[in-house]
């Protein structure tokens, strides 16, 4: 159980602040402002959901196996949610957890999957 000490306990209280910080603004907004921004609304939440299950696979060592799809699902999303937002801005008039690389969030949506991998690597998960 070492592995979920020091820097894995931090990694994994990163994902949970955003899984709740993403899924309560993602379900405010679907709820009460959907038809300002459809298409960023949606994607916040399917961010959240990421965010969620990231958080539950790196948490639990025996579903950590799943981890790296969450993962690698996270950093195509944020990079292709990113070029997408930054091609095509008028279907972000509202920003989304992912849009600009994450800037909205000091770009730590972008770097929090490649953290998320090497500390896989590290544990041999």
């Amino acid at each position: 159980m070492q592995e979920t000490l020091g820097p894995g306990r931090i990694l994994i209280a990163v994902y949970a602040v955003f899984a709740v910080s993403a899924s309560a603004r993602s379900v405010y907004q679907l709820v009460l402002e959907f038809e300002q921004a459809p298409i960023a609304y949606s994607l916040s939440f399917v961010a959240a959901l990421v965010y969620v299950l990231a958080t539950l696979f790196l948490a639990k060592p025996r579903l950590r196996r799943y981890a790296k799809y969450a993962i690698g699902f996270e950093a195509i999303g944020v990079l292709a949610v990113g070029a997408l937002s930054l091609l095509t801005p008028d279907w972000f008039n509202h920003p989304s957890v992912w849009s600009g690389f994450g800037i909205g969030y000091g770009f730590v949506p972008l770097i929090l999957p490649l953290v998320g991998f090497v500390w896989l690597r590290k544990i041999n998960a």
